[in-house]
């Protein structure tokens, strides 16, 4: 039988068998000689047996649940990082068959982890190399398109469409640096630098940031939340996603709508929340928002390229922290970071 291949098992059952042979004999023996009072020697003697027994059972059960301990302690470990983390499988029996499919898992896990890790790094290399390769060529299409402007003062078309190709090289440029941005988070090579920003001075920075377009668009941008409230983050990440939300506000927002940047502490969590007014978000869209060059078929922005929400995500994913949206057709849209308060 496969369960006596454990030679910690076939020697609690020998053992127990060796007990119960021992009161057998002497049993017998008792019976032989005519002792008096057999009953209670017998009585004796079987409490001996069981107790032997309980003995047997205790150590070999004490065993398993060292073993069990231990190998527990080995996954937390794995499970925090420790890919060296094994499980001993030097014996033979189920639960050390067991330990090694374990053992096999994780293996392939860490292939698997290294693998994507060698991607990320491939991608992060191939995306930043591009858009080096990029800059050089949009600067000189920027000097370009300035002189061209310059020189068709007196040809209202060529200025026209000269002033369309510059707003279109700003879109390539902002596409460029949200990628490169996105593929260094994703690949871990950024580490965000945390510090204790106070969240009313941090939000005022990103609306006077907007301020200007948000009057000149006619729509109101205000903030509320506590004078005091701290929260330990990376502030120019923090900042960078939180003017991603707002400027994604402002794209779909009407005059005389109003967006808000709103703050809130908790016992173990900061919620940082940009709210508006404005159209909404379709339910058909709502699950998908956060995924990259997602577009709406029912959005009318012909702006974006998909990207900012995704950047939002990936900074707050890297702050350890959730983002959520809700939202209702003709009634606005509320965009939620959560963090842990003590980051």
């Amino acid at each position: 039988m496969k369960l006596f291949v454990n030679q910690k098992i076939k020697a609690l059952f020998q053992g127990i068998l060796l007990c119960a042979l021992f009161f057998t004999l002497t049993a017998l023996l008792i019976m032989g000689l005519g002792w008096k009072n057999q009953a209670v020697v017998l009585l004796i003697c079987f409490w001996a047996m069981t107790l032997a027994i309980l003995l047997l059972c205790y150590r070999y059960f004490r065993e398993q649940h060292e073993i069990m301990e231990h190998a527990i302690d080995q996954m937390r470990a794995y499970l925090a990082g420790n890919q060296e983390a094994s499980l001993a499988c030097d014996d033979e029996g189920e639960l050390y068959r067991l330990f090694h499919e374990v053992n096999a898992l994780a293996a392939v896990l860490n292939a698997h982890v290294e693998r994507e890790k060698d991607t990320k790094r491939f991608l992060k290399n191939t995306i930043s190399d591009i858009s080096h390769q990029l800059k050089t060529p949009l600067a000189a299409l920027e000097i370009y398109n300035g002189i061209i402007q310059e020189a068709a003062e007196d040809f209202p078309d060529i200025r026209e469409f000269s002033m369309l190709s510059e707003q279109e090289l700003d879109r390539i440029e902002c596409l460029v640096q949200s990628l490169l941005k996105i593929t260094k988070l994703d690949a871990g090579t950024i580490v965000p630098d945390k510090t204790w920003e106070n969240l009313a001075e941090l939000a005022g920075a990103v609306r006077k940031q907007f301020l200007f377009r948000a009057e000149q668009e006619g729509k109101e941008l205000c903030l509320q939340g506590g004078e005091e409230t701290v929260f330990f983050c990376d502030r120019i990440w923090i900042t960078e996603a939180l003017s991603n939300l707002v400027k994604n506000a402002l794209d779909h927002t009407e005059p005389g709508d109003q967006i808000s940047i709103e703050w809130k502490s908790f016992a173990s969590v900061v919620q940082i929340t940009v709210r508006d007014t404005g159209s909404g978000i379709h339910p058909e869209d709502l699950p998908y928002i956060f995924k990259r060059f997602y577009r709406s078929r029912y959005s009318q922005d012909i702006q974006g390229v998909g990207l900012g929400l995704s950047l939002v995500k990936a900074i707050v994913e890297a702050h350890q922290g959730t983002v959520e949206a809700d939202s209702s057709l003709g009634r606005g849209s509320d965009f939620t970071m959560n963090f842990l308060a003590g980051g």
